[in-house]
């Protein structure tokens, strides 16, 4: 495993980018540390906090930086990254929900994926009367294919008018995401909805009688051997599905092996594995080539123009924090940005970068 020795500052690079001591894993990924400075002195990187890269269920390179970073908004300063310190997901938080909703499936404990959505909610009886709520079931709010009026994409976070903040800030959130207009047919149209992965939350804590951060935490952090972790709640108590949860960068690596693995850890099944064939399977697609299963993004990556184009599937969260999981190369790639205030343009030419300039080159 590659190891950091935080002495080591390449001249020139300035306190952005500390570079490792590779001792790697696999040949293959000995100029990582090379690509990495190379594509930073670039100005490619900006923002960049860590990069993590395992391959074969082994931790192969780790890169931590040091800038400024925050919590849902909340600046914590400049903060020197490393493996005890932990990192918003934002909205991998949806993807990781997605895992908690398969287990508790399995355990009969929550709707299966025909139900239909309000009667899962019986307190909004009101709204289920309302024409076309009858036909949104429980795959639709998976695949956030509900057919509901949703914006957190064209409208920035911080806007009172973006979906999500309005969802945070309304007296109930399950009512302000139910009695959204119907704006289309469920299962047609892909509309990013963090109200959808609320409703997973809620569903969860109810069918299970736990929180859905203890819940996680039993079914799915602790058998992982997880260390800390953080789940920020809303102003009324409930925990942030969407975007509110906060892992080390190891143990989100530790997701992506449970995924290449088909849900099995050290020979113990904790994810069904029809489950994450389920939720990496291409749901609805949503436009530049790639698709969304329950949660879960999916895509392909060419290395250069000439090559074969490498499958990935993963979860992405605001501000450049990527899950990337490429099984043909048994690889998972984490990364933690800080560019919250960046459009998402630029958050994506980033891990583009790191992922066709750094890691893909380094290991075959």
């Amino acid at each position: 495993m590659a190891y950091i020795d935080r002495r080591h500052v390449l001249a020139g690079l300035g306190a952005s980018l500390v570079l490792p001591n590779v001792r790697p894993a696999v040949a293959s990924s000995s100029d990582i540390a090379e690509r990495l400075a190379a594509a930073d002195s670039a100005g490619k990187l900006s923002g960049l906090h860590v990069l993590l890269v395992s391959q074969g269920a082994k931790l192969a390179f780790e890169h931590y930086g040091q800038g400024a970073d925050e919590i849902l908004g909340t600046s914590l300063g400049n903060v020197a990254f490393g493996p005890d310190v932990l990192h918003d997901l934002r909205s991998i938080s949806k993807s990781v929900v997605g895992l908690a909703y398969g287990i508790a499936l399995a355990a009969g404990k929550v709707p299966p994926l025909e139900a239909r959505l309000y009667e899962q909610f019986p307190d909004y009886a009101d709204l289920a009367a309302q024409p076309g709520r009858d036909r949104i079931t429980i795959h639709h709010v998976l695949s956030m294919t509900l057919g509901l009026e949703w914006d957190e994409v064209t409208i920035v976070y911080g806007d009172p008018r973006n979906s999500e903040m309005a969802m945070e800030a309304a007296p109930d959130r399950f009512r302000f995401i139910l009695e959204r207009p119907v704006v289309g047919e469920p299962g047609v149209n892909w509309t990013y909805c963090g109200g959808a992965t609320a409703l997973l939350g809620r569903l969860i804590a109810k069918g299970t009688g736990e929180a859905l951060p203890a819940y996680c935490r039993r079914v799915l952090f602790d058998p992982l051997g997880f260390g800390p972790s953080d789940w920020a709640n809303g102003w009324d108590g409930e925990p942030r599905a969407a975007s509110g949860l906060r892992l080390l960068p190891r143990d989100l690596a530790k997701i992506g092996q449970l995924m290449l693995a088909g849900g099995v850890w050290n020979g113990a099944p904790v994810v069904p594995a029809d489950w994450v064939k389920r939720v990496t399977m291409p749901a609805v697609p949503i436009g530049n080539g790639r698709s969304y299963g329950y949660q879960w993004y999916m895509g392909d990556y060419a290395p250069n123009a000439t090559a074969q184009p490498l499958h990935w599937f993963g979860g992405i969260g605001w501000g450049g924090q990527y899950l990337i999981v490429i099984p043909a190369r048994d690889l998972v790639v984490v990364t933690h940005c800080g560019n919250y205030r960046r459009p998402s343009a630029e958050q994506f030419a980033v891990m583009r970068s790191l992922m066709i300039e750094v890691v893909l080159p380094s290991f075959t």
